[in-house]
């Protein structure tokens, strides 16, 4: 069967966009998500080296969008308000941060590191959102401690699994109060986050 092609329809089309409204442009913003440690200690130069696998992202935040929670429990995602990176990366480049300033470890690396690992932490970023009805944020990171054997004959062992939930007061239901409180709840989890794992930097 053919295609038929109508001339006359650019015509058409041009006539009436004459009388269609001009829509608004509104610009995305771009929100950095990256809270500063409490405090910035020194590395001990007689603790172990810790590799911190990347943080992976649970289904629905390998997106960039702010999300909130309305009050009957539906899922926003603000596509003009985002995280400048991926949430799971920001919260592995912060979590490196604050386990570095902890003070607990001689070295904290990622993945490629030609360091020998003592101990390995990985785990996945589960929630990062700004609930509206609760009038909070809350971020939850599931976190695994491993002891590396650094051999390939023995096992590494794991020695916790845990999930920590920040949370934080959320003041009102904009973009600047939200982001806020996000940076907020994830503080708080990224300080329980140090604190479990700091627990192995002894002799054990």
């Amino acid at each position: 069967m053919r295609r038929r092609v109508w001339l006359g329809a650019p015509l058409a089309l041009g006539a009436c966009s004459s009388v269609l409204p001009v829509q608004k442009y509104i610009p995305v913003v771009n929100w950095p998500l990256d809270p500063a440690p409490p405090v910035e200690n020194a590395a001990n130069p007689a603790g172990p080296v810790l590799l911190l696998r990347d943080i992976t992202a649970a289904p629905g935040l390998d997106q960039q969008g702010l999300q909130s929670l309305a009050a009957d429990g539906s899922l926003l995602v603000d596509n003009y308000n985002q995280w400048a990176v991926d949430p799971a990366d920001a919260v592995t480049q912060a979590l490196l941060v604050w386990l570095q300033a902890s003070g607990a470890f001689s070295a904290v690396v990622g993945p490629g590191s030609r360091l020998t690992a003592g101990l390995i932490v990985e785990g996945e970023l589960t929630e990062l959102v700004a609930d509206l009805g609760a009038s909070q944020a809350r971020a939850v990171i599931t976190l695994v401690v491993i002891k590396n054997s650094g051999s390939v004959a023995v096992v590494s062992l794991p020695l916790a699994q845990k999930r920590v939930t920040g949370t934080a007061p959320l003041s009102a239901a904009t973009p600047a109060a939200e982001v806020a409180a996000q940076r907020a709840a994830l503080a708080s989890a990224l300080g329980q986050a140090v604190a479990l794992v700091t627990r192995y930097a002894g002799p054990f």
